[in-house]
This record gives structure tokens, sequence and C-alpha cells, in this order.
């Protein structure tokens, strides 16, 4: 059998055998598909290729475009003072934490960036299975402006392992610094565009529409993105979020369009991430001295000092759920997997905090996923049946 035919073959059945696992085990979607992805590895069923590598791509940018269509700007823009000065207090905590973790245990600079690193993209699998509850509606206000920093440390690190501190370096962070200001003007611009004639909405997404012309622009506005953001050599997920949020902000009259594009992704593109995500550890390493305990130190440390700055939304919370806040942030994965990828690429770190690290975002996603399905379970914390 060609590698191609097993891999087909492998994904399949994970991808139809995931949910009804996760409805034995009573453990979520996720860590079983990173899990299976591991296995699948171990028994030579899932073996390296391009091809895999490139869906599982398209995957993750996929699941931050999701992550992009849970964030209205106009929203966003209104929140109260309040809580935008607190979210941004909540990131100084996170980096001022990681910093002091990593000069009293003596380790590289590395880990200042890669502990505090917030991924709102596992928000939109958790909004998925929980519906839109008001612990995740905060989740995903005060994440998006902890991913804003992370995209911004992301592409800072990135351009610092790539060319160092040369003219290169400054030039991509100003080349970032204007795209973010054009995003800007782009936005009030089409914004005044379409408050002058809003037909032009309906026009590009029909409400009786019987060739998916709302899937078509939606694809249209994503992969336009993902080439302006390839173009200029800037974060490409950073590309596909800003696409969501785009699309959720200026056609919020198309109501089921959201709820198409998540059943798009999470049926088969987003799993096949997952997959490839839990291929890319060997479970040989598993038996590396200390790398097991070095992963569960790295958990350890990332959970509690997002724990910690989550006590400052116990007024907006509640002291019984404050908590699911910095919980829900936890799960840096992909971000987590592309600065560690990046760090060991460019030798800034080992072979084994590079594994360390990898083990760490799976095991996240795995004690974070249960945590939170225990806690929603036995605390009485409202869950709602997602749409």
């Amino acid at each position: 059998m060609s590698d191609e035919i097993l891999i087909i073959v492998t994904i399949s059945v994970i991808i139809f055998t995931s949910p009804l696992l996760s409805r034995v085990l009573k453990i979520p979607t996720i860590p079983i598909e990173i899990m299976l992805g591991a296995f699948a590895v171990y028994f030579s069923l899932l073996v390296e290729h391009p091809l895999l590598e490139l869906v599982a791509e398209l995957g993750f940018l996929y699941l931050m475009f999701l992550a992009g269509l849970e964030v209205d700007l106009r929203k966003l823009i209104n929140i109260p003072s309040v809580i935008l000065k607190k979210s941004l207090f909540y990131n100084v905590i996170l980096f001022s934490l990681s910093a002091a973790i990593t000069m009293y245990f003596k380790l590289g600079n590395i880990f200042i960036v890669t502990l505090p690193l917030i991924s709102i993209g596992i928000l939109a699998a958790l909004k998925k299975e929980y519906g839109d509850v008001e612990w995740i509606r905060m989740a995903i206000v005060v994440g998006l402006i902890g991913e804003i920093v992370s995209i911004f440390a992301l592409t800072t690190v990135s351009a610092i392992l790539e060319f160092g501190l040369t003219w290169e370096f400054y030039k991509t962070m100003l080349l970032f610094i204007v795209f973010m200001i054009l995003m800007t003007i782009l936005y009030k611009l089409f914004n005044n565009v379409v408050w002058w004639y809003p037909e032009i909405k309906t026009y590009l997404m029909p409400t009786e529409d019987n060739q998916e012309q709302d899937i078509r622009v939606s694809m249209a506005i994503f992969f336009v993105m993902i080439a302006v953001m390839i173009y200029l050599k800037l974060e490409v997920a950073f590309g596909a979020f800003i696409a969501g949020t785009f699309i959720t902000t200026f056609f919020e009259h198309n109501k089921q369009l959201p709820h198409k594009l998540e059943h798009f992704g999470f049926g088969w593109l987003v799993p096949i991430f997952f997959i490839y995500v839990g291929s890319s550890f060997e479970l040989e390493e598993l038996f590396h001295d200390g790398l097991i305990v070095t992963a569960f130190l790295i958990v350890f440390a990332m959970i509690f000092i997002r724990l910690v700055a989550s006590l400052l939304f116990i007024k907006e919370m509640g002291v019984n759920k404050f908590f699911m806040l910095g919980l829900s942030h936890s799960m840096p994965l992909t971000l987590l997997i592309a600065v560690t990828t990046l760090a060991y690429q460019s030798h800034a770190i080992t072979q084994f905090y590079y594994y360390a690290f990898i083990l760490a975002s799976i095991l996240e996603v795995l004690i974070v996923m249960i945590v939170i399905r225990i806690l929603t379970n036995y605390l009485g914390i409202k869950k709602v049946k997602a749409s």
C-alpha cells in the first residue's frame, strides 16, 4: 500500500472514530485526535508526507480563521474601558510572571516569550462544544488582546531568530506596524462604504443564495489574506484571523454563515491539524530522562501564571468562574508549537526542550480540556447546547 493511500485511510478512520470514542470515554474530541495521531505514527500508519503537512497547515490556518469569526470588531471597539484596561494588565502580569520564573530558574530567554503565549484558536473548539456561554465570551474578548500581543511577540521572535538585530529585523517589524495601520484604515473605509451603501453586503452575500456565494466570498477573503501575509513575509496565522474578523464584522446579516463555516472546518479540515500535531511527537521520546517532568513543569507554569492573572476578573465573572478564563487561555497549542519550532530550527533551544514544549503543548490540551469538562459537569457551571 502506498504512503498516500495509507495516510488517507488512517486519517479517515481517526476522523470517523474520534467523536465516537469521545462519547464513550467522556473526553473531548481534540485530545483524542491528538493521541490517535501519536499512536498512528508509532505504529507506522502515518508517515511524513508533504501533502499531509500542507493540509495540516491549512487546517491550522482555518482554525485561526474560525477563531476570527468569534470576534466582531464593532463590538470589540465598544467593550467597556475597564475590561480593556484589565485585558492589557492581564498580559502585563503574564509576561512579568514569565520573566520572573525564567530568571529564577535561569532558563533561556525564549521562555519569557513562550510561557505567556495566548491563542484563541482552541476557544473556537471550546465554543463548539460548550456553546455561547458567558465565560467563553469573556475569554474570547480578553484572549483577543492577548493573541494580538502574542502575534506581535511571535513576529518579533521570528524576525530576531531569522535576521538577528540587523536592518532586516527592523524592516520586518516596521512592515508589521505599517500593515496594522493599513488594516485599521481599510476597516474604517469599508465600514463607511457599507454604511452609505448597505446593499453591497447583500450583493456579495445574497439572502437567498442557491450558489453558496457566501462560502465562496469567505474562502476568497481567507486565501487572499493568506497570500498577502506570505508576500509580506508576516505571520500567516494572523492574516487568517483577520479574514475571520472581517467576515463577522461586515456580513453580520448572514446569521447562518459562521455555522456553515464551522461545520465545514470541524468536520474534516481542523481535525487533520490536530492529528498532525499528535503525529509530530514520537512516543519513544517519552522515555528520555527528565522529559516528562520538564513538560509537566512547563504546563504547571503556564497554567499557574494564567490563573494568577485571571484573578483580575473575579468581579466580572464571579469567584466560581474566574478561573475558567485562565484555564481556557492555557492552551496556546498552535502558537506554542510555532514559536518552539522556530527556536529549535534557529538553535535557540536544544532538542530536549523542543520535545518538552511539544509534549507540554499536547498535555495542556489534554489536561485543561478534561479539567474544564469536570468543572462544567460537577461545579454547576452553565453549559448550553452549541449551535
